[in-house]
């Protein structure tokens, strides 16, 4: 009922500020807006609200038509024309240095301001604009992979992100077999580790007793989940994903369960990538689930290792390779079989080497900025997480097999350790790992050089 009412006062306000904007156009004859730019530039000069609601929707909507080039002219306008007006900056500079204050720094801040966050802030008064611009943010990224110089923009989107889809704001609900079907389509469409196949597969994850699955929702997108993990209820960390997914297995008592296993996240807006909820959705899952089942002691994901098959590809075709004996380089060589996942013979001889592989990979494979090149990795140690176990063969499905050559990994939450190991590699790129894994690592430094503390990266999931 309150969705409603303010749903319609919202509509109320937008046809008036319609009949005030029909009202202030130009004379029959004289276009009101000669381009989508010159309707941004109105909208951020107009001080009444119902106006600003109504232009705000006609800016939206009238953008929604565009088609790929027109929209990359428009972001080129928003990079040019939408700014930092620079004489405005030059003004509050020169007045803060005449007279330094709270009051003149506060004005150079604002100052320093791109005209495009004010302009995306009016954007989102109009009815689902929070959707649309995130919308507006994917096909930005997308534009970006051949026009990098848009990147201002982008961070603009992050920055106001950031603020808009801010933890207080976020709700968790638990996704199960009563969930609204709008909401259950979705997570079949968005799962992006082990794909849901029909409306069977999703009821036996989310509807046994053993099986959860949670959401983030924010109020701005009704029924649109931001991000959902699905949680399996064991006694035992698994060391493959078949068990967790098989159709025909019993479901256990959730009530003798030691262990919640955290086996798929999955972002669901990519035009929020890069605002960070992951960490935010375990920690508030770890604490439903304990209140539920308290005899839950152990905290573990069983994760892909999406950068890991790339990697070792790259490594056994390089001449030579510190990450790689000989010895075991010849036997690798056994990948490059057909069906060799199918071979009994070759699944043992390879099981050593891929996984002494696997712990260097972990161990001491860096990109440019010292942090670990999988991404999976860095969301979890991120997080504070550790690096408990390698597994492998985990996962030999045709996705398992291209990714990682069917390895998965165990990433403990051990939640007294938790803030420790999360400092360590904030501060040091510290890959947290049991000696086990240690152990098996080759003893070789890390394969880039580890750079200044100030570097960042955003994790993903």
């Amino acid at each position: 009922m309150n969705s409603s009412f303010f749903s319609e006062l919202l509509q109320t306000i937008t046809e008036r500020g319609r009949a005030l904007i029909e009202r202030r156009r130009a004379p029959p004859g004289l276009a009101y807006s000669e381009s989508l730019a010159e309707l941004c530039e109105q909208l951020l000069s107009i001080r009444g609200e119902a106006s600003g609601v109504a232009l705000a929707r006609e800016i939206l909507a009238s953008y929604d038509e565009l088609k790929t080039g027109s929209r990359i002219a428009f972001f080129e306008t928003l990079l040019s024309r939408f700014g930092p007006d620079r004489a405005r900056i030059e003004g509050a500079l020169e007045v803060w240095q005449r007279s330094p204050s709270d009051t003149t720094a506060n004005e150079l801040h604002k100052a320093t301001e791109p005209r495009r966050q004010e302009l995306f802030r009016r954007l989102n008064l109009a009815a689902q604009g929070t959707a649309a611009l995130v919308h507006m943010r994917e096909q930005l990224l997308d534009a970006m992979t051949r026009r990098p110089e848009l990147a201002p923009i982008d961070a603009d989107f992050r920055y106001l992100f950031a603020a808009w889809f801010n933890r207080g704001f976020l709700v968790l609900r638990r996704i199960d077999w009563s969930t609204p079907a709008a909401v259950l389509e979705k997570i079949i469409l968005y799962e992006a580790v082990h794909q849901i196949h029909d409306w069977g597969d999703l009821r036996a994850r989310i509807d046994p007793p053993d099986r959860r699955c949670y959401a983030f929702f924010h109020p701005a997108l009704v029924d649109d989940p931001l991000i959902f993990v699905e949680v399996a209820l064991t006694r035992e960390i698994p060391a493959a994903i078949a068990p967790i997914l098989g159709a025909k297995r019993v479901p256990l008592d959730p009530d003798r369960a030691t262990t919640a296993v955290f086996y798929s996240i999955s972002n669901c807006q990519r035009g929020l990538a890069g605002v960070t909820f992951g960490n935010f959705l375990i920690k508030q899952v770890v604490a439903d689930i304990s209140r539920d089942f308290p005899r839950l002691s152990t905290f573990v994901t069983l994760s892909p290792a999406p950068n890991f098959g790339g990697w070792l590809r790259r490594e056994r075709a390089a001449s030579e390779s510190p990450a790689l004996s000989e010895a075991d380089r010849a036997t690798l060589a056994r990948l490059d079989e057909e069906s060799w996942w199918t071979d009994q013979t070759a699944l043992a001889e390879l099981r050593e080497p891929i996984m002494r592989a696997a712990a260097t990979y972990y161990m001491t494979a860096r990109d440019r900025r010292g942090f670990p090149i999988d991404q999976v990795a860095r969301f979890h140690l991120g997080n504070g997480a550790r690096l408990e176990r390698l597994n492998w063969p985990a996962d030999l499905s045709s996705r398992g097999r291209n990714q990682s050559f069917g390895l998965m990994v165990n990433y403990l939450y051990d939640l007294g350790d938790i803030e420790k190991n999360h400092e360590a590699f904030a501060e040091n790129r510290a890959v947290i790992a049991a000696s086990a894994v240690r152990k098996l690592a080759r003893p070789i430094r890390a394969l880039v050089p580890v750079p200044a503390k100030d570097a960042t990266v955003a994790p993903t999931a």
